[in-house]
């Protein structure tokens, strides 16, 4: 028996991920007992494999992966490859993995692990939500079992990054999301503006990718496109929202401000579609469903990444 939290990331790999389950994998109080792998940053060929090889590099091959969805549940969406690079790792020509998934489909697997787990088990959602809509449509029992619920998602204010009022997580599959959070009481939610109000400086990445490590090694060569894009386009901070939702995760007492709300999600809106929708003023009578990230601790916030980029391999 282990007095570990037991972790389970669904993700969908992707430069900021990989960033975010590499601190997961370097935090010793928390079990990552599975990957649920769904299509996003890139297709799910490219994300299942992403993860495998990102275990690889961490020498962390005992933890699982599964696959799940390999499009949204109603409609195409458009992915980031423009961002990642068309394999999601920055187009650098890695080895393929040695492992391959698992058989099991990453919504089977997350059930399964819920009742393994239950009443202990933290789920992190880095990605598209589709695999656990998925999830609640074949158990919807499930949110009784899960601890924690963390979710990298939205935009509060609708200051979108897809489209001008939703974020990429959300607005990927709208339709997942509506089923996500209208079935969990309680998610604990870091949204697209809190990664704005924490940006990494440039300058201070690149000394932190210096380290003497194979993880340090790996992601300078991953993310370098990734970055570059960002200082093009963004100027001298560079922002991982997937980081800052793992942090959140691991270490919750990081939280300098949040707020509760009810929060919905847009599926029809001509401009609107994936917006997060927070009733502020609680006009409606929803219960919240809520607690948003609003400021975390930022020196926290970079000792976790530097840690974990440090960590050996």
């Amino acid at each position: 028996m282990t007095d570990k939290i037991p972790l389970v990331i669904d993700t969908d790999p992707g430069v900021d991920d990989a960033l975010a389950l590499l601190m997961a994998f370097n935090d010793d109080r928390h079990q990552v007992v599975g990957l649920t792998i769904a299509a996003g940053n890139v297709g799910l060929e490219h994300t299942v494999r992403n993860a495998l090889k990102l275990c690889e590099v961490a020498a962390r091959d005992e933890v699982p992966v599964f696959a799940g969805c390999a499009q949204p549940l109603l409609y195409p969406a458009e992915d980031a490859a423009y961002v990642h690079g068309r394999d999601g790792f920055g187009d650098v020509g890695l080895a393929a993995p040695v492992r391959q998934a698992e058989a099991e489909h990453a919504a089977l697997a997350l059930l399964r692990l819920s009742h393994q787990y239950a009443g202990e088990l933290l789920l992190v959602a880095l990605g598209p939500l589709t695999n656990i809509a998925l999830a609640l449509k074949l158990d919807p029992t499930l949110p009784s079992r899960i601890k924690r619920f963390v979710v990298m998602g939205g935009a509060i204010t609708a200051h979108g990054n897809m489209s001008a009022a939703a974020e990429f997580n959300i607005g990927f599959d709208p339709e997942a999301a509506h089923i996500v959070f209208e079935a969990f009481p309680a998610i604990d939610l870091a949204d697209w503006e809190a990664t704005l109000a924490h940006g990494l400086h440039h300058r201070k990445v690149e000394q932190w990718l210096q380290a003497d490590s194979p993880r340090a090694r790996f992601y300078e060569q991953i993310s370098l496109q990734t970055r570059n894009w960002s200082a093009d386009r963004r100027g001298e901070y560079w922002h991982s929202a997937d980081a800052l939702a793992m942090a959140y995760a691991l270490e919750p007492d990081g939280a300098r401000q949040l707020v509760e709300r009810p929060v919905a999600v847009e599926m029809a809106g001509r401009l609107t579609r994936g917006a997060t929708v927070v009733d502020w003023n609680r006009q409606h009578g929803r219960p919240d469903n809520c607690r948003a990230l609003l400021e975390y601790d930022q020196d926290r916030f970079e000792a976790l990444i530097h840690r974990a980029l440090a960590a050996g391999g």
